[in-house]
């Protein structure tokens, strides 16, 4: 693990299977995935979510880790936060999501459950960046795109969960 030590720090701190194995270039996949075992169960590692893992002496800025988890599992697609995640931050809706975020993808649906850390929830769009490029704005901290309210209330209604919520 000192190559590891190497090159962890604060910004790269989230690890992947494909990470460990560029890392390991004489590893089957198999020895690798006994490796990673290994090094969870020795604490060396801690495991988020089925292939990603974070080095246990990385100081990392905990409230941004599901939001750069969820960067990584969906870099292929075009994603953007919305929901919940926005009208709750920008006070629409009175209820705040404990340990969630929710994106909207043009990935797969799908909730990924990141253990004691919590919880991504992505939802299909079939919005395109051209679409909605003037009502996104890009959060460097989360390294995310982010919803203006009026997209994400739009995204509310398009997923029919606007009644779910008071809205203020």
């Amino acid at each position: 693990m000192s190559n590891l030590e190497k090159l962890a720090d604060p910004q790269h701190y989230l690890f992947s299977v494909s990470d460990f194995s560029a890392l390991f270039p004489n590893k089957t996949q198999a020895a690798l995935l006994v490796l990673l075992g290994r090094a969870v169960k020795n604490g060396f590692l801690e495991k988020v979510c089925r292939g990603y893992y974070i080095f246990y002496k990385t100081a990392y800025p905990k409230d941004l880790l599901l939001f750069h988890l969820a960067a990584r599992l969906r870099s292929d697609y075009f994603c953007y936060l919305s929901l919940e995640s926005v009208l709750s931050e920008n006070g629409i809706i009175s209820q705040i999501p404990l340990g969630c975020i929710t994106l909207m993808t043009t990935g797969r649906s799908g909730i990924i459950k990141c253990g004691r850390f919590g919880r991504i929830e992505f939802t299909h769009t079939k919005k395109s960046p051209e679409d909605v490029g003037h009502l996104l704005t890009y959060d460097f901290r989360c390294g995310l795109w982010r919803a203006s309210t009026q997209l994400a209330m739009q995204d509310l209604r398009a997923t029919g969960r606007e009644g779910l919520y008071e809205l203020i």
